[in-house]
């Protein structure tokens, strides 16, 4: 999954590839010392919080072409999860633990939007 911490600054965070585990009811998400639960939709850029620390996340699943931030930044990848990503979400073969996302928002002009 990714993982990325949103307490600080509201935009950026420090972002993760990492296996991640369900509670029974599928409604926890536990990830390293994280204890999750959705935010239900009322997140700003963020769709889950840690129940022990109140830090809030955006998690979702990885995304293939690897712009899985926002806005460009860089995303480290878990060692238990590295070779798996690159060969199954990626599909390259390539063994870096660490890459930069151009973001979702690249491409993305506010012009295209105005009236």
């Amino acid at each position: 999954m990714y993982i990325e911490n949103k307490s600080g600054d509201e935009l950026n965070g420090a972002g993760r590839i990492g296996r991640v585990r369900f509670s029974k009811t599928g409604k926890t998400i536990y990830y390293r010392d994280a204890e999750l639960q959705s935010l239900k939709g009322y997140g700003f850029k963020s769709n889950y919080f840690d129940v022990n620390t109140g830090e809030h996340y955006w998690v979702s699943g990885p995304k293939k072409n690897g712009q899985d931030t926002l806005y460009p930044d860089h995303i480290e990848i878990d060692e238990d999860v590295r070779e798996e990503y690159w060969r199954d979400v990626r599909g390259v073969d390539c063994d870096l633990s660490v890459f930069k996302s151009q973001g979702s928002t690249v491409g993305w002009r506010a012009e295209q939007y105005r009236r």
